[in-house]
């Protein structure tokens, strides 16, 4: 059986990315890496993630979308509020680390950064096994998956993690782990409903979690730096 590796929440720090998957000695003959989304805005290197992401899913990886990837391609798509949202959310540095003149309102149509729009645009939502549902943000309580709002799958908090009974555990980014903890903490959430947090705020000086199952061992990157 192949090591499930999930991380989340990467957020343009491409550094730290590629120091985690070396520091998990990542090989996908024998692992199953899974992303939950949020490649991009905050960190430094928005564009070097998606091509890093692109990648590995080539090479096997399951990739999946979060809210901060849905974002960028609403305001491509020009869904009303989007682009305000987008900038809200620092989208910003990642436009224009494609073309340093470009701003918000701008419609880009550099061949990179159409090709990691498309590249979202292919992406799914949630992925599914046996035991386990992996999601950006969480899952709507008492609604199959099947039945499942897209838009809460990237954007839901307080009534997934608060109300979530279900027999399969989630893996879930979204909602930096020290809130979950309620103190501050930046390691991985293992909830008593069935639940497990893994974004550890690398996008805030926190760190880079990935969580390896079915061992739930965790591994993590930070910077020198810390929140708290």
């Amino acid at each position: 059986m192949k090591r499930i590796l999930a991380i989340s929440d990467i957020h343009g720090e491409l550094e730290l990315f590629n120091e985690l998957l070396e520091k998990v000695n990542y090989n996908p003959s024998r692992d199953q890496l899974i992303l939950l989304g949020d490649y991009i805005d905050r960190g430094p290197d928005s564009k070097g993630v998606l091509n890093r992401v692109m990648e590995l899913k080539d090479n096997g990886a399951i990739v999946l979308r979060g809210n901060h990837d849905e974002m960028m391609v609403n305001s491509v798509d020009g869904v009303l509020g989007a682009k305000e949202r987008w900038e809200r959310n620092k989208g910003l540095a990642t436009l224009q680390g494609y073309d340093s003149t470009l701003n918000i309102m701008t419609n880009p149509r550099t061949k990179e950064f159409t090709t990691h729009v498309n590249f979202i645009r292919s992406l799914d939502y949630y992925y599914e096994t046996d035991n386990y549902i992996f999601v950006h943000a969480g899952v709507e309580p008492g609604v199959s998956m099947t039945s499942a709002d897209t838009h809460k799958l990237v954007w839901i908090r307080e009534e997934f993690y608060e109300k979530y009974t279900g027999a399969k555990t989630i893996i879930f980014g979204h909602t930096p782990t020290h809130l979950l903890w309620g103190e501050r903490k930046l390691d991985v959430f293992f909830g008593e409903n069935n639940i497990i947090g893994i974004d550890g705020g690398a996008a805030y000086g926190g760190q880079l979690n990935c969580l390896e199952l079915p061992s739930k061992k965790v591994y993590y990157t930070r910077k020198n730096s810390r929140p708290f």
